[in-house]
């Protein structure tokens, strides 16, 4: 990588920038999800599971652009800024987190077609599908293992 990425702990003071980008990537990647939904997961986000997850921060030039939140070996989280996908910074947070558990696991949403070719290229594998997401809606999940 050409710039200078940096990743670091999750601040609770990065709250704000981080629910910032889940939900703009949201948006983009999980076009299926209601606003309304979106809505309800991102106070979720905010007050719930930022709060509780390992988080680590991609800071690029000192500008947070990215994260990715463990719990125990599963990715809860892998969030990009838009503006900064294809750039390989979701690659260098998984890869980070890798260094830290040598197992790891997550859920996508089957209509996510861009991270699932996503996890493909780093190597995860479909171990399994259920039918509804956590919230109960009709969104089939994949889950993937490396």
């Amino acid at each position: 990588m050409k710039y200078d990425l940096h990743i670091r702990a999750f601040l609770p003071e990065d709250t704000t920038r981080l629910v910032a980008i889940w939900r703009a990537a949201s948006e983009k990647g999980h076009p299926f999800l209601a606003r309304e939904q979106l809505d309800i997961q991102t106070t979720l986000v905010a007050d719930h599971y930022l709060p509780l997850a390992e988080t680590h921060v991609a800071l690029l030039s000192g500008e947070i652009v990215g994260f990715i939140s463990l719990l125990d070996q599963t990715i809860g989280g892998l969030f990009v800024d838009p503006n900064h996908h294809g750039t390989g910074i979701g690659r260098h947070l998984v890869d980070h987190a890798a260094h830290l558990r040598p197992k790891l696991e997550l859920e996508v949403y089957a209509l996510n077609e861009s991270a699932r070719r996503f996890y493909d290229r780093l190597g995860f594998v479909e171990t399994g599908r259920r039918p509804t997401d956590d919230s109960g809606l009709p969104f089939e999940l994949i889950k993937l293992v490396r």
